[in-house]
Formats: structure tokens, sequence, C-alpha cells
């Protein structure tokens, strides 16, 4: 069954510019990031932090003191008297914990309830951790890079993520030019949010932000998403496979970067008093998750939507508008292919494709990146689906009036 009555006010997210790892966000704690952020965004929306009765904190990446999740951040922006989990699931981390709020809300509508989304990573300076194995030669312990290592290596299907892009290619008949074809399609659309000063994004992003990591000095303004790589059809076919035998090139995958979001989940007469225009409703109708085969991870897209589209009774035809996290152009080929969509018909305004991919937070971009393209539409159906590691994906339907 849909949701009821959960609702999102419209305006009630916000997100920062993704920046490259490594970049302009590579030395700010991600909590504390995020809070900021948080804090600037409620004022901003004359909402107060009094209002939530819960935080859910979405982070993939363990930094200093994290261990205190959720409450610390609530504390941060000025909401001691709540708390929440934290929510850990690779990429799927932002539709999860919106899932999860929603279903906070539902359980709990004749109270309600209203709770604050707030998903935080930084893939840069990630830690490096020592595990004690008194077994080990001398006692050595195990290590692990836990942003690198993990990247390269599921130890279920014991494969690198671009391994399981490489088994779904070979599997579809995948071919790098198709993929360059999505993949400079996808930065065609991109441009299309740069457009008029990047209005796109001011519907949505909190922007200037100003880099101050010791707060003593300025070292650095973010305007915009940082680091996308300029794209053309030259310069792709100069690239080759990254892996022996293969199809996928670095031009056709996504890669690490840093940023924070944030997302209102509460039911319908509140949304509406935190809506910047009440006349507006967004509903979120369905959350669902699936898997693929051990190894396929960006076909886990498929089933993932098709329990979501079930949940809400509605089919594919009926989305208005679309968007995927895609960290490979193979994610967006097998989509297509096995839902009969059109490869332009997805993930207008550009997609973590081309803008990167914070892990935590990129789902919940591409949410409310969907929720605006529904709103210039004149409303609508619209689904966000994105794989995660483990061969695992979730999917969210939107309605928006």
């Amino acid at each position: 069954m849909p949701f009821q009555n959960v609702f999102i006010p419209y305006g009630g997210y916000w997100c920062t510019p993704f920046a490259k790892w490594q970049g302009s966000f590579s030395n700010l704690h991600p909590l504390t990031f995020a809070a900021d952020v948080a804090k600037r965004a409620l004022a901003e929306r004359s909402i107060q932090p009094s209002a939530f009765d819960a935080l859910y904190l979405g982070m993939t990446v363990p930094s200093k003191n994290s261990f205190y999740g959720a409450a610390w951040a609530a504390a941060l922006i000025g909401a001691e008297g709540i708390t929440g989990p934290v929510f850990s699931q690779a990429c799927a981390t932002s539709a999860r914990v919106m899932g999860s709020a929603a279903f906070e809300v539902e359980s709990a509508s004749d109270r309600g309830r209203a709770v604050l989304c707030l998903a935080a990573d930084r893939t840069s300076n990630g830690p490096h951790l020592t595990y004690p194995n008194p077994n080990g030669p001398g006692g050595k312990p195990d290590v692990e890079d836990w942003v690198w290592d993990n990247f390269n290596f599921d130890p279920f299907a014991r494969n690198a993520m671009i391994q399981t892009a490489e088994n779904v290619a070979r599997e579809e008949e995948i071919t790098t030019e198709e993929q360059h074809e999505v993949m400079l399609m996808r930065y065609g659309q991109y441009q299309e949010a740069l457009k008029d000063d990047a209005a796109f994004h001011r519907r949505y992003m909190v922007t200037p932000v100003e880099v101050n990591p010791t707060g003593k000095k300025v070292v650095a303004t973010v305007k915009d998403d940082e680091g996308v790589f300029p794209t053309t059809a030259d310069g792709l076919a100069k690239l080759k496979p990254v892996l022996p035998n293969g199809t996928v090139t670095f031009g056709a995958q996504t890669y690490p970067s840093d940023g924070n979001a944030g997302m209102v989940v509460t039911t319908k007469e509140k949304a509406a008093q935190m809506s910047r225009d009440p006349k507006i409703t967004i509903q979120l109708l369905a959350f669902a998750q699936g898997r693929a085969k051990k190894g396929f991870m960006p076909a886990a897209n498929i089933p993932a939507t098709k329990a979501a589209l079930e949940q809400a009774g509605l089919s594919i035809g009926e989305m208005k508008a679309i968007k995927t996290h895609n960290p490979f152009a193979v994610n967006d080929v097998c989509f297509s292919r096995a839902m009969g969509v059109k490869k332009e018909a997805m993930n207008n305004y550009g997609s973590s494709l081309i803008w990167g991919h914070p892990q935590g937070p990129t789902g919940m971009r591409l949410t409310m990146e969907l929720i605006e393209e529904l709103v210039l539409l004149g409303g609508g159906y619209g689904l966000f689906t994105g794989c995660a590691a483990g061969d695992t994906a979730a999917a969210l339907v939107v309605k928006v009036n």
C-alpha cells in the first residue's frame, strides 16, 4: 500500500553544491558542515528547529565523533530535545532515510510528526582503520581504507564496483559507444540546469558556500558544483576501457565527491505550514528496495523500481519525470531497455553521473531535482531510483500537485 499521509513541504529541502573529492570541501567535518548548512537553510525558509520531532541522519563514511550521530547533529542545529537513528546503506542511504522517515510519519499521522532528514558525507580524506588481529604475524592488525578499499572490493561478490558494470554490459551487450552517447546526453542535460545563472540549481541549492575549515579564515567560496568534467564526443572517443577487455571508460562513470543535503518529511497539514508555496503539494507515495544477482549492481534499479511502482499502484508510463543515481552510464542503458523508457526521457537537468557522488546525500539531491522538475512541468508523478553497494537499489515515487 502507498503512503497516505506523508508529504514534503515545497522548498523544504536543500543541498550544497557537490565538490569533487580533494576539492574545496575536503577538509570540512561532514556533520558540522551539514549542521551549519541546515541552520542556514531552515532560517531562510522560516522553519524553526523546534518544529521537528526527530532527526534522521544518513552517513556512510565515518568521521571524528560521528559515533554521536543524529543526537549531535540535532544539537548543532538548535534542536537539543530530539534525536533519531543513523542510516548507512551505501548509495541507497538517502532513499532509506526518506523512506524510514515516511514510515514514522505515516504510523503516527494522527500526532502530526515532522522529521528532519539530513545526509552528509565526505569521501575525501576518509578514515584509515586498523582492526586488532592477535593471530596476525607478530600481532599485526588488519587494515582498511574505508572509502578506497570498499569501492574496490565487495566481500560477497568479490569484485570491484566497476566490474559489476562490466558484468551488466557484457550480459546486455552494451558497448562503449552507447555508454559514451549516454554520458554526452547527460552532460547536455546538466547544461540546462546552468542556464540563466544556474536558475534550476538555485531553486533548491544553498549557495554560495563559504569554506572556513578553521573558523578563522574563508579559504574558498563555492557557488555551484565543483569538478564537473567538460565532456565532448571527441574527448570520450579517445578514452580506453579501464579494465582489460572491458567497455567502461573513466568518461562513462561518476566520481566521488563531498557535500550534504536536507529534507523535511511530515504530514499534509504541517507541510502546508512550512511550504514556500502552500498551493504546491508534494506527496511521498512509496518506498521500496531491490537486489540484483551477485555482481550485477547496475541492474538492481529494475526490481526496486517495479516494487515501488507496485506499491504506488502506478505504471512506469505514468511517470512524468524520472531521476536515477547512475554511477555508470551502463545503469541508464540497462534501465531504459528493461523498463521501456527512452534514455533521453530520464535525468533532465543532470544526474550523479555528471555532478559526482558523495554517497549519502546523492539520492536526496536527485529527489529534490525530481520534485522541482515536476513543479516546472505543472505536476505529476515522478520516480527516483538508485543502485547501491551489495548489488542493491532503492526507489521512491512522489506526486506533485
